[in-house]
C-alpha cells in the first residue's frame, strides 16, 4: 500500500473543520468495517450452517442406524423362541428381552398383537405404550407391500423421528411375522441433541470470533487506505485555500500513487495558470492606473478651457454654441470616468484607505441633499442621534450614488429611511461582532428593476439597456458605492418593494447596511490621494475640474444630479 505525506505542514484549522473531517472519515471507516463484517458474517454463518447440518445428519443417522440394526438383530434372535400363539406374558417377555441392554443404545420396546388387544407388552410400561407411536408410522408398518420389483418381503422396518414429552426420539416398527405381533422401538436422542447443541455453541463462538477478527482486519485495512486519502483531502483543502505550493510526497506504483501524482501535476498546472493570470491582472491594473494618471494632466487643462468656453457660450456664434457645449459635457464626462477608474484601481490594489470618525448619519444625508439641491425631490426619515463610525467622504459617495440614481432612473419622490437596529448573530462573520448596525434604505417611485437585472446591478460597466451605450452613466457608480460599503465592513442590497394598495409599483429599494463601529479603520494617509468627493468635505460642491462628488456623471437638474449612476432600466 502506498503511503505519502504533504510536503508542507498544514496550517491551523477551525474546530468545525476538524470535526467535520473526523466524522466523514469515521463514516467511511464504519462503512468499510461493516462491509468486512457482513462478508465475514455471511461466510462464517454459511460455513457453520453447512457444518452443523452435515454433522447433525451424521450424528442422528449413526444413532438411529445403530439402534434400528440392533433392534432388528435382537428381534431375529429372540422371535424363534416364541410360540405360534403367544400369550400376553410371552409378549411382555419378548419386549423385555428385545429391549437394548447396552447403555449406549438405550432403547425401549413395545409389542402388540391383534389377538390380545388389551395386553400392554412394554419394556417400560410406565412411559411407553403403543399409543405413543405416531399414527402415520403405525399405518405404514401394518400395510403390506406387494412382492414385485425385487421386493421379497411384505413387511419392512420403518422409522420416524418425533418429540415425546419434549424429548427427541426415533421410533421404529415392524411386523414380526405376517400373522404375528408387531414390535416398536423407542430410542431417545437426548444425548445426540446435547452433542449437537454443544456443536452449535462452538460454531456460534467461532462465528463471533470470525466477526471480531474481520472487524479488526477492516480497521487495519481502513487505516491503511484512509491515511493517504485523508492527506490527499487535506492537501486539496489547502490548495483550495490558496496555498498553491502544496504538494504530496509519492511512493509506490498503485492507484493511490497515481492519484497523488495527478494531484501534484494538477496543482503545478493550476499554480502556473494562477501566476499567469495574476501577472496579467496586475499588468491590467497598472495599465489602467497609469493611463488614468497620464490622462489627468491633459484633462485638467482641458477642463479649465471648457470652463472658460462654458462661461462664454452665450456670446458665441449660435452655429458653434452646440458644439462647444458638447465638448464641455464630454470633457467633464471623460474626467469623471478617469476619476472612477482611478478609484476602481485603488480598490483592486487594496490601497483604498478608510478615514473614519463618529458622525451623525442624519447630518451627513442632509448635507448631501443640500449640496445637490435635492430639497423638493427627497423625503428624509432620519432621526437625530444615530451616530456611527464612518468615513464621511466615502459615505458621501454611497449616498450620492444611491439617491441620485433613484432620482435619475426611478423618479421622485425618493424616500430615505435611517434606523439603527440589533445586528443578527451571523451578520458580521468576518470580524468582531457589533451589537448594533446601521440601515439606510433609499426607495424611489419608479417601476422597479427587472428581475433579470437585479443580480447585475452592482457589476462594473453593466447597463440594463444595451441600446443606451452612449448614456451618461459609465456603469461604475454603483460598483464604487458597493466597494465603499464593503470597506466599512458593510454591504448594499437591492430589491423591488411590494406594490402599493392602488396597484402601482412600489419602486426599487437599495439598502445600505453598516456596522455601527467598523474594526478596520485606518488613520489618514498624508501621502495618499483624497477619495472621490473632493477636498471640500462630505457632500460638498462639485470640484473645480468639473467632476462631480462621488465620481459619477454630471448633469443638470434632479434627474441628472452629480454622483448618480445605476445599471437599472
Amino acid at each position: 500500500m502506498t503511503d505519502y505525506q504533504e510536503s508542507s505542514a498544514p496550517p491551523g484549522r477551525a474546530r468545525e473543520g476538524r470535526l467535520g473531517r473526523r466524522l466523514r472519515l469515521t463514516s467511511l471507516r464504519i462503512r468499510l468495517i461493516a462491509v468486512f463484517a457482513v462478508v465475514a458474517l455471511t461466510a462464517a454463518v454459511s460455513a457453520s450452517g453447512i457444518a452443523y447440518w452435515l454433522n447433525r445428519d451424521a450424528v442422528l443417522k449413526r444413532a438411529q442406524d445403530s439402534a434400528l440394526n440392533d433392534f432388528r438383530d435382537s428381534l431375529t434372535r429372540n422371535v424363534t423362541d416364541m410360540p405360534l400363539k403367544p400369550s400376553c406374558d410371552d409378549l411382555r417377555a419378548l419386549a423385555r428381552v428385545v429391549a437394548s441392554p447396552q447403555p449406549w443404545l438405550n432403547y425401549q420396546v413395545v409389542v402388540v398383537d391383534p389377538a390380545h388387544p388389551d395386553c400392554t407388552a412394554s419394556s417400560n410400561p410406565a412411559r411407553f405404550s403403543v399409543d405413543r407411536v405416531p399414527e402415520r408410522l403405525r399405518t405404514t408398518v401394518s400395510t403390506p407391500r406387494p412382492l414385485v420389483n425385487g421386493n421379497d418381503f411384505r413387511y419392512h422396518l420403518y422409522w420416524q423421528r418425533t418429540i415425546l414429552d419434549g424429548e427427541p426420539f426415533v421410533v421404529g416398527g415392524t411386523r414380526i411375522v405376517p400373522t404375528g405381533p408387531t414390535a416398536y422401538m423407542f430410542k431417545s436422542l437426548s444425548d445426540e441433541r446435547t452433542d449437537l447443541n454443544t456443536l452449535a455453541w462452538s460454531l456460534g463462538i467461532a462465528t463471533l470470533l470470525a466477526l471480531v477478527g474481520s472487524a479488526l482486519l477492516a480497521q487495519g485495512a481502513s487505516a491503511t487506505v484512509l491515511r493517504p486519502v485523508k492527506r490527499l483531502g487535506e492537501a486539496a483543502r489547502r490548495l483550495g485555500q490558496g496555498h498553491l505550493d502544496t504538494r504530496l510526497e509519492v511512493g509506490g506504483a498503485d492507484e493511490l500513487a497515481d492519484v497523488a501524482r495527478t494531484f501534484n501535476s494538477t496543482a503545478e498546472a493550476l499554480a502556473a495558470q494562477v501566476e499567469e493570470l495574476s501577472a496579467r491582472e496586475s499588468a491590467s491594473r497598472r495599465f489602467v492606473a497609469d493611463m488614468s494618471h497620464e490622462l489627468r494632466t491633459p484633462l485638467t487643462a482641458m477642463t479649465a478651457v471648457t470652463d472658460i468656453l462654458e462661461d462664454e457660450a452665450d456670446s458665441l456664434d449660435p452655429m458653434i454654441e452646440p458644439a462647444v457645449r458638447l465638448v464641455v459635457s464630454e470633457t467633464r464626462r471623460l474626467s469623471d470616468l478617469v476619476e472612477n477608474l482611478m478609484e476602481v484601481t485603488r480598490f483592486d490594489a487594496g490601497t483604498a484607505k478608510l478615514v473614519a470618525d463618529d458622525m451623525d448619519i442624519a447630518d451627513l444625508i442632509m448635507s448631501c441633499i443640500d449640496g445637490r439641491a435635492w430639497y423638493d425631490a427627497v423625503e428624509l426619515d432620519a432621526p437625530r442621534g444615530v451616530v456611527a463610525r464612518v468615513d464621511p467622504r466615502r459615505l458621501d459617495v454611497v449616498f450620492a450614488n444611491l439617491i441620485g440614481n433613484a432620482l435619475k432612473h426611478g423618479g421622485s419622490p425618493v424616500v430615505v429611511r435611517v434606523r439603527a437596529e440589533q445586528a443578527p448573530a451571523d451578520a458580521w462573520a468576518g470580524g468582531p461582532h457589533p451589537s448594533r448596525q446601521l440601515v439606510v434604505e433609499v426607495q424611489d417611485s419608479g417601476p422597479g428593476i427587472r428581475e433579470d437585472v437585479l443580480p447585475h446591478v452592482f457589476d462594473r460597466f453593466y447597463k440594463a439597456d444595451k441600446g443606451r451605450a452612449r448614456s451618461e452613466g459609465s456603469g461604475l457608480g454603483l460598483s464604487i458605492a458597493m466597494e465603499n460599503a464593503r470597506i466599512h465592513g458593510g454591504t448594499i442590497t437591492v430589491a423591488n418593494a411590494p406594490a402599493k394598495p392602488d396597484g402601482t409599483p412600489g419602486g426599487a429599494v437599495f439598502t445600505l447596511t453598516l456596522p455601527m463601529a467598523p474594526d478596520d479603520t485606518e488613520p489618514p494617509d498624508p501621502d495618499g490621494e483624497d477619495p472621490p468627493g473632493g477636498p471640500e468635505g462630505p457632500c460638498g460642491p462639485d470640484r473645480q475640474d468639473g467632476s462631480s462628488t462621488g465620481g459619477a456623471e454630471h448633469g443638470g437638474g434632479n434627474a441628472g444630479a452629480p454622483g448618480t449612476e445605476r445599471s437599472g432600466p
